[in-house]
């Protein structure tokens, strides 16, 4: 706190004292988070840092495949329907691959579609969201009914039809329809969330500075939302982890690719729980499943950074002392 400087002399209390300048570009009412902070607040959340494990567990195994099971898994072809053994530590399919190399090597799809489909649809939300948002009048209703449109029609069917007349079965189709079909729900909070911060004084001070729209949008108002945006894009990546895998399921994808989903599909055409492969469809399935826990739980603890009252209230311990 600055001393105030007067006439009369200095530490004079009939005089209010001038606060220090802020730093440049900031603004008191400015919602502000150090990166010290945020990480500190990710390393103290017991589901950040549970979630953040699981998914480097994936994350590596997708970098690594060729190093734990060099070649092709789908053309090494071994004994048909072996159960565990020491080579062959899940066993082989019925059709003579290594279940544990299909499993390593269909990590690295299923990550790409979480991550590219994830991100493209948390462009296209905060696009039109935070857009609709801060422009308002004729552009905030265009873009509120492009986007309700999209809210109110039934998403799998949506996404099955999409899938079946695409007759293309690559990844880039499979990561169009996700995108297309997962940008809806994100643009609508990040919209609610541009609302309430429509109106602050730090945006306003940067209208009075002359600044442009879009200057005040990617520079102001952005980065007060990195939180939700960060939980948006886990939430689109979850999305697209299990949309794509039941469309594989379902056989809309690319069946002869190696994949989570692929490998269910395969594992169902040939009845791997009536003639006892259970390794064969249980562990995609598992790996499915902990990879979207994985997005859960940082999509949770990311909504509990941001939120303060979605935090847990941690008991307390009270020892008590005899007198």
């Amino acid at each position: 706190m600055a001393t105030p400087v007067t006439s009369a002399g200095i530490g004079d209390p009939t005089v209010t004292e001038i606060p220090t300048a802020l730093p440049a570009g900031e603004h008191p009412d400015r919602p502000r988070r150090s990166r010290g902070a945020l990480l500190r607040a990710i390393r103290s959340n017991r589901k950040a840092m549970v979630g953040a494990i699981m998914l480097g567990v994936f994350l590596i195994l997708a970098i690594i495949p060729q190093w734990l099971f060099p070649g092709d898994p789908g053309a090494e072809v071994y004994a048909r329907s072996a159960g565990p053994s020491g080579s062959h530590l899940l066993g082989t399919t019925a059709y003579g691959q290594d279940i544990l190399a299909e499993v390593v090597w269909g990590t690295r799809p299923v990550l790409v579609i979480a991550v590219v489909a994830g991100l493209f649809a948390t462009v296209l939300s905060v696009l039109i969201g935070v857009s609709a948002a801060y422009l308002g009048g004729i552009a905030d209703d265009i873009l509120n009914l492009f986007t309700d449109v999209f809210l109110v029609i039934p998403t799998l069917p949506l996404v099955i039809v999409i899938a079946a007349y695409a007759n293309q079965h690559s990844l880039t189709v499979l990561i169009i329809v996700l995108v297309v079909t997962g940008w809806s729900y994100g643009a609508r909070q990040l919209r609610s969330q541009a609302l309430s911060l429509r109106n602050r004084d730090f945006l306003q001070a940067a209208k009075v500075r002359g600044e442009r729209r879009s200057y005040i949008i990617v520079f102001e108002l952005l980065p007060t939302m990195t939180s939700l945006i960060v939980a948006n894009f886990l939430s689109a990546a979850l999305y697209s982890v299990l949309t794509a895998a039941g469309l594989e399921f379902l056989g809309l994808g690319n069946t002869s690719s190696v994949d989570w989903g692929t490998m269910l599909y395969w594992a169902q055409n040939n009845e791997a729980l009536q003639t006892g492969q259970y390794l064969w469809a249980t562990v995609p399935g598992l790996c499915i499943a902990a990879l979207g826990t994985a997005f859960a739980l940082l999509n949770n603890a990311f909504d509990e950074i941001s939120n303060p009252a979605l935090r847990p209230v941690r008991r307390i311990r009270v020892t008590r002392t005899r007198s």
